[in-house]
């Protein structure tokens, strides 16, 4: 026969318990039944559940130091910063600052703030290309979870992007997403239980936009997805209702996106570069999603406005760029030029060739749908023509997709998807195929046209093409492709500058023929510097393409660091959402792309926060000669270029653009018998009015868009307002300062042997670390981690290296290591660089002087969004110090207190005599010492909540109940005796 346990004791958050033989820490969640603790100095990976019932639970109290464990000057500053850097449960108001591992700009935190204004959180983060917008997304997902105000989250992106997005929200903000992939679904599905689903409202996960909205997964996805949805890339997930390119499959996403938009009570971040593609109608369907009175408001009165600012917010680079001035890496400009090539005479020969088919053949055509055809694919062989050779050759060999259409408008829609880079289309991931440009003429036969190749065509066109084909071959390489040895020089140039350039190709083709040649070329017999070149195109799959940059970029299989010589050649599948920055610092346009915001994305991939260089390069390569690339220069890059360096602000393109573009390039094709680039006044606005609509078009976008900038929210919020708050908690948590000098002295103390950096920052070596905190280093950066370890002074280091930040998973497990071994004097003594006690000798002090550090833990009481009141852990470490005896202290201020942990020792202390003194400040800590720690906490208390009254007054969220209360006695972890330096030395204490 059993009886029935006793009522289990209710404990407060933060309170402190003893069971299962140690002490621990009560967090939220815990309940009468089961206790959620976390073991005393411990990290959220430790964290267990009690049952009180089952398991003896009873209050605890800190124990205080041991008297005769003392240390060196330096110990008291160890131990604090130590101490700081471990909280994951900081007491600001911004409660997820202390668990992640980034140091968000102050402008970063304006998004949250306006998120904390909301019940329901919906935001259309539309920040310039490299500036964080996914901190931003990020820093408001781990703020509501952490708030308890969402209780899962789910990321939609494109599958190239979905590992990229796991890992920044796990090595950023501690959120383990499961990847939901064609490639992972099936794992999981088998992982979970018959009859439920994979997705959990309380769960994390990174899913493929495109995939789950397919029949067979959407249903099951909007019944049981999270509270908190991330939308990557927004602007692909609507269209137009008269666009011409990929409209289904934008409907198909909209209709998704609408459907999670429709449940009010669901948060909903959507976060893109470019809000805008130059249409009003899926700007407004993408704001609609937020609210349903953005589709229709008119931005021009005051009240559109102000409801506009609650939902929008957009900053430039210009903007934001003064929140670098404090050594965080950021590029402080981008030198830009154009670099010009003349054709090969032989090139100049194919390229009117070209032309004069692609004006015979349009000119002959039968009938609309066989013009259209034809128009297409001629343009497209003019356009893999100007790319490369090896594209040419691909291109003539290839079956024209818009041999499939059977209307004109379906042959625009499939030539604009295969061979433009239109401003609607939905993605970049699988666009760099070669489009075909061979179609069957009027006597093929129907067997003849189902194959690739020339066969489907009449003896004589055929024999044209081939000769064509033949002729595109030998063009291959430096000798007679002079865009291919410009570049050559253009790439030499850079590496001998110091620069790591990447060079975007529009095509697979080129791309790998581009890097066979570099290869080629840099890596001559006997060159002094060799340098490693790489091709990553869409023929990859994602993950592939990650591994190819990471076998350039990253440490070998010994260990040995990456040659610093390198070149990535790429296609566009790379210009969107892969972050290139830490390895990469020039950008080559090697193939104009149809549409100016992709050049911006291909030159964001560089110039971006994480930056180490000061000035990044873009250059954009073109034929002179080129009647294609002149076009591309003229109408579009130019133009765009212009108004962005007029009014610093990249506009998107008109809608007008197509047409412009289309109508310069027939005047190109169908002109007269003289190829246009041997003509004079192509571009004239009166020969060209189509070009003219555009510019006029472009100017007054740019125009509204300079004043629609007074429309957006970051003017409402400015970054002042939560500056202070910012600066407050980063001080709590641990300076940047303090950060270096704690790591550097404490890998010192353990044998790591520091070594500066002429760069900047030190290396450090693992392998003689004690083995626990061995352990952790490589858990953190990969078995396989260059050595030394190289520690970045700066918010960001490349993989397998550190940056000197309190959240970096290698500082951070240097400062438990520290704490837990100044806590437990088991540890052998050298595995020991902080104790809890020390009495100095110093030339600082004038009486003696005791500073202790102490440790705050609070019960915060926050309100949330729908009225409830959420228990939450709030931490906070303070130096507090009192001149004279302990029976009768005279405390002094906290700047004088803190002074004493720069204090430099000038004198030894005799043990015995350093041991006696301190056993009589803690006799002291339990009458009158503890009673005056006792005040300081309520103060400190006092002080928190009026931290959140600031915050949530700003955002306007709710104050009732806001509350912080102090739980239990102050921990007092170290005790440190200053006293003034003996003027006439009689003893070792006198």
């Amino acid at each position: 026969m059993t009886t029935a346990a006793a009522p289990a004791p209710k404990y407060a958050v933060g309170s402190l318990v003893h069971a299962r033989g140690r002490e621990w820490v009560v967090l939220p969640d815990s309940t009468e039944d089961l206790l959620v603790l976390r073991p005393l100095g411990g990290a959220d990976v430790d964290i267990a559940g009690v049952l009180p019932g089952l398991e003896t639970v009873v209050p605890a109290t800190f124990a205080p130091p041991t008297p005769g464990d003392l240390g060196d000057q330096h110990t008291a500053g160890l131990l604090r910063t130590a101490l700081r850097i471990g909280f994951r449960a900081g007491a600001g108001p911004f409660r997820s600052l202390a668990s992640i591992a980034v140091d968000p700009r102050p402008y970063q935190l304006v998004p949250l703030m306006m998120a904390l204004r909301q019940d329901t959180v919906r935001l259309l983060i539309a920040d310039d290309v490299g500036i964080g917008k996914t901190v931003e997304a990020g820093l408001i997902a781990a703020e509501l979870l952490a708030q308890g105000d969402a209780r899962g989250l789910v990321v939609l992106c494109s599958p190239a992007l979905a590992e990229q997005w796991r890992a920044e929200l796990r090595g950023k903000f501690g959120i383990d997403a499961r990847l939901v992939l064609p490639a992972t679904i099936g794992r999981l599905e088998r992982d979970t239980p018959y009859g439920q689903s994979v997705f959990r409202p309380d769960g994390a996960y990174v899913v493929s936009t495109d995939f789950i909205k397919s029949p067979r997964h959407r249903e099951d996805f909007l019944n049981n997805c999270p509270d908190l949805v991330i939308v990557d890339e927004a602007h692909t997930c609507v269209a137009d209702s008269t666009a011409q390119v990929s409209a289904r499959t934008s409907q198909q996403r909209y209709g998704l996106l609408r459907a999670l938009a429709d449940d009010a009570t669901r948060h909903l971040l959507l976060v893109t570069a470019t809000p805008h593609s130059g249409k009003e109608e899926p700007f407004r369907r993408l704001l609609g999603l937020l609210d349903a009175r953005l589709a229709t408001v008119g931005f021009e009165s005051r009240a559109g406005r102000e409801l506009l600012a609650q939902f929008f917010v957009q900053r430039r680079r210009a903007d934001i760029r003064e929140d670098f001035q404090d050594g965080a890496h950021f590029p402080s400009s981008r030198d830009t030029a154009e670099v010009s090539y003349a054709l090969h005479r032989d090139y100049r020969a194919l390229l009117a060739d070209v032309l004069a088919y692609a004006r015979e053949t349009v000119r002959s055509a039968d009938g609309a749908l066989q013009q259209r055809q034809r128009w297409w694919s001629t343009l497209a062989l003019l356009r893999t023509l100007s790319s490369s050779p090896a594209a040419a050759v691909r291109s003539l060999n290839t079956r024209a997709g818009v041999q499939e259409a059977d209307t004109p408008d379906e042959v625009d829609r499939t030539g604009q998807v295969t061979v433009s880079d239109p401003a609607d289309t939905d993605s970049t991931q699988s666009a760099d195929e070669v489009p075909g440009s061979l179609l069957p003429t009027a006597t093929s036969t129907t067997e003849e046209t189902g194959s690739d190749g020339p066969e489907g065509l009449d003896t004589e066109e055929k024999a044209r093409l081939v000769a064509m084909a033949e002729a595109a071959r030998k063009l291959a390489g430096p000798t007679r492709d002079t865009k291919l040895k410009k570049l050559v020089a253009m790439v030499t140039d850079l590496l001998d500058s110091g620069y790591r350039p990447i060079v975007f190709c529009r095509y697979i083709a080129t791309s790998d023929y581009v890097a066979d040649h570099l290869k080629k070329v840099l890596n001559k017999k006997g060159t002094e510097h060799p340098v490693a070149v790489a091709s990553v195109t869409g023929e990859l799959s994602p993950d592939m393409r990650l591994n190819r940059i990471a076998e350039l970029t990253g440490a070998d299989e010994n260990g040995e660091p990456a040659p610093e010589r390198r070149v990535l050649v790429a296609t566009d599948c790379l210009s969107e959402g892969v972050n290139l920055q830490e390895s990469f610092d020039a950008v080559i346009h090697y193939d104009l792309a149809w549409n100016p915001t992709r050049h911006e994305q291909r030159e964001g991939r560089v110039d971006r926060f994480g930056q180490r260089t000061d000035t990044v390069k873009a250059l954009t390569l073109y034929g002179a000669d080129n009647p294609v690339d002149d076009i591309v220069l003229k109408v579009l890059l130019r133009k765009h270029e212009r108004i962005r360096r007029a009014t610093g602000i990249s506009v998107p393109v008109p809608q007008q653009a197509e047409s412009a573009m289309q109508a310069v390039f027939e005047e190109l094709i169908l002109s007269g018998e003289t190829p246009s680039f041997e003509q004079e006044g192509l571009f004239e606005r009166e020969q060209l009015p189509a070009a003219e609509q555009l510019e006029l078009a472009w100017e007054s976008s740019a125009e509204r868009e300079k004043a629609s900038r007074s429309l957006y929210a970051q003017n409402r919020i400015k970054k002042e307002d939560v500056a202070t708050e910012v600066a407050e908690i980063r001080a709590a948590l641990g300076t940047g300062e303090e950060v270096t000098e704690f790591t550097r002295r404490a890998l010192g103390a353990l044998r790591g042997a520091p070594a500066d950096r002429k760069q900047g920052g030190f290396t450090a070596h693992t392998d003689a670390l004690p083995q626990g905190l061995r352990d952790a280093v490589t858990a953190a950066l990969g078995p396989r981690h260059p050595r030394p370890v190289v520690f970045h002074d700066a918010p960001s280091a490349p993989r397998g290296e550190v940056a000197l930040t309190r959240t970096d998973p290698v500082v951070a497990a240097t400062a438990r290591f520290v704490l837990d071994t100044a806590l437990d004097e088991k540890f052998p003594a050298w595995q020991r660089p902080a104790r809890r006690c020390g009495v100095i000798r110093t030339d600082a002090v004038r009486r003696p002087t005791t500073m202790l550090l102490v440790r705050h833990r609070f019960q915060l009481s926050l309100p949330t969004r729908d009225g409830e009141i959420r228990p939450q852990l709030a931490e906070d470490a303070r130096v507090v110090a009192f001149q004279g005896r302990p029976e009768a202290p005279q405390w002094l201020p906290d700047e004088e207190a803190l002074a004493l942990l720069q204090a430099r020792a000038t004198g030894n202390s005799d043990p015995a005599f350093a041991t006696d003194h301190i056993a009589s400040i803690l006799a002291a800590l339990k009458t009158g010492l503890m009673d005056e720690l006792r005040l300081r906490s309520k103060a400190a208390a006092a002080e928190l909540e009026a931290s959140h009254h600031r915050v949530r007054t700003a955002a306007r969220a709710r104050l009732a109940g806001l509350k912080a209360v102090p739980q239990g006695d102050p921990d007092v972890l170290g005790v440190f005796l200053y006293r003034p330096a003996a003027t006439i030395q009689l003893g070792a204490d006198a």
